[in-house]
């Protein structure tokens, strides 16, 4: 009996130790079989994006100075030697305190995290390194959750491997997004503070430093006295690991939160910018744009930008206060809760001013608020009639065929028959009167529709169909003697280029905004 019991705790010995044999092996090859599953899903991530980092493309006025941003993100770029040290430490006390011990992965917080994460039933819990948080902001690796922490963490190894330790903290502190459309330090910096990111003081680093976690809650501009504790936590953690004195945490907590938000970049949201970017589609392609990084050279003058603005709004808001004008007023104009009113009620216009010697464009205006109606009336498709804008051409033109200034031409009705392929149509004045015979001048000088036909008869319908396309006023100029005092339709930034024949001795120059584009490698 005892040999046969003896026999019998063996046997239960064995089976005891090859279930726990066999639990390892399935604990093991199921650990292998995620580690195989997640390394090859993160070998399909291209490395290049987490290198590539778009900045918004900078416009620049006339003078060369900065005039407004565009496309990609709002940031500014700078190297690890032009950051604040102070910084560098408050970042790292932050976000990763043994950066420079692991390699992407510091195993120790990502355990306590998944443990917290599997006891509440989320993936709230943080402890992801620089390298992840890099590798999370550059790649698109998923939502929060336990699956998107793993593979997180194998695309960390493949950073570790591909860039040095001083490469992920200048991509990681350029790319980050420090809230009030600010992403990289450098931006934040000025945005926040009215300063380079070389100059920040041991306050403002940790404040910075403070906010990456939750950037729009904690936004120095909201709520300072949330930005103010995140601060304060960021320097005791910087205490704890001996980077600075208790003496000096204290100090910078009794420093003011003071934030300059008239220092942030703002970007320029006006027609003369709309004007910008639809040149610059036409120049490059989509993807030059996106990538960002250019230096955009425009002949925009803010000075005569802001004139032109004005002078459009004080004229226009003259001709709304006339007694015979019984159309909407702007000032009574209510938004729709929609968003953009897509017919505007009110009186609207348009400026364009060109530089004459060159042809760029020094203000480009294309309605009264940019923010109520972003259809640019100075552009094509906009184009309107030119009436008696065109008379002048029609006058130079006859002048050149013989026509003296002082030639006495009618002032009369038309007669029917009278001018060539008009048959019936007898245009009239604009005030209804007429005169008698005036010196041609005269014609031009007070817009006479019965003199102006009679110049345009002189010089000719071919010639002055001819001279409308060659101005570029449209590629299908209606022919017709209709055309004499300016019946068709053009946009008026070709009609303003038109106008520079004649401080040009009859030589047109071509209106353009973009003057020449520069990449960061220039």
């Amino acid at each position: 009996m005892k040999l046969f019991t003896r026999s019998g705790k063996k046997r239960g010995k064995l089976f005891r130790c090859g279930w726990k044999v066999t639990l390892l092996g399935l604990i093991a090859a199921a650990g292998l079989a995620l580690f195989l599953f997640y390394t090859g899903w993160a070998a399909t991530f291209d490395m290049k994006k987490v290198g590539e980092m778009p900045e918004r493309n900078t416009v620049f006025d006339v003078d060369g100075k900065i005039y407004s941003r565009l496309a990609g993100a709002n940031r500014l770029k700078v190297s690890l030697d032009q950051i604040s040290p102070v910084f560098i430490n408050a970042l790292l006390a932050r976000e990763d305190t043994r950066f420079y011990q692991h390699g992407g992965i510091d195993w120790r917080g990502i355990l306590r995290a998944l443990v917290r994460d599997i006891l509440s039933g989320s993936a709230k819990e943080g402890a992801s390194s620089i390298t992840q948080q890099l590798a999370r902001n550059s790649l698109p690796l998923g939502g929060r959750t336990i699956s998107r922490k793993l593979l997180e963490a194998m695309v960390a190894l493949r950073v570790e491997r591909d860039f040095t330790k001083q490469q992920i903290l200048e991509l990681y502190i350029n790319r980050i997004y420090f809230g009030s459309g600010c992403y990289g330090v450098e931006t934040a910096s000025q945005a926040y503070f009215g300063k380079s990111a070389s100059n920040l003081n041991l306050s403002e680093a940790a404040l910075l430093a403070g906010l990456i976690r939750s950037p729009n809650r904690f936004s120095p501009l909201k709520n300072p006295e949330g930005a103010a504790l995140q601060r304060d936590a960021v320097l005791d953690r910087m205490v704890e690991l001996k980077k600075i004195s208790a003496a000096e945490a204290n100090q910078a907590k009794f420093t003011k939160v003071n934030p300059h938000p008239k220092r942030l970049l703002q970007i320029q949201e006006n027609y003369a910018m709309d004007a910008v970017q639809r040149d610059l589609n036409a120049l490059l392609t989509q993807d030059q744009i996106d990538n960002g990084g250019l230096f955009i050279y425009t002949t925009l003058d803010p000075a005569v930008q802001n004139a032109a603005q004005e002078a459009l709004e004080t004229q226009l808001t003259k001709i709304e206060h006339q007694s015979n004008f019984h159309h909407p007023l702007k000032a009574k104009y209510q938004p729709p809760e929609s968003g953009e009113d897509s017919s505007m009620p009110y009186l609207e216009g348009a400026v364009v001013a060109i530089d004459n010697a060159s042809g760029g464009i020094r203000a480009l205006v294309g309605g009264r608020d940019y923010s109520q109606s972003k259809f640019n009336r100075a552009l094509s498709p906009a184009n309107r009639q030119v009436g008696s804008a065109f008379k002048p051409f029609v006058y130079a033109l006859a002048f050149t065929h013989g026509l003296l200034p002082g030639a006495a031409i009618s002032d009369g009705p038309i007669q029917p028959g009278e001018i060539d392929g008009a048959g019936n149509w007898s245009p009239g004045n604009s005030d209804g009167t007429y005169g008698g015979i005036q010196p041609c001048s005269y014609g031009l000088i007070h817009s006479r529709n019965t003199m102006s036909v009679r110049v345009g008869q002189f010089a000719g319908l071919d010639a002055v169909q001819k001279i409308a396309t060659t101005l570029h006023l449209g590629e299908n100029i209606p022919r017709g003697p209709a055309i004499y005092i300016g019946a068709f339709e053009t946009d008026l930034k070709d009609f303003t280029a038109a106008y520079s024949v004649f401080p040009n001795a009859g030589v047109r120059k071509q209106a353009y905004i973009i003057e020449r584009i520069d990449d960061q490698q220039h």
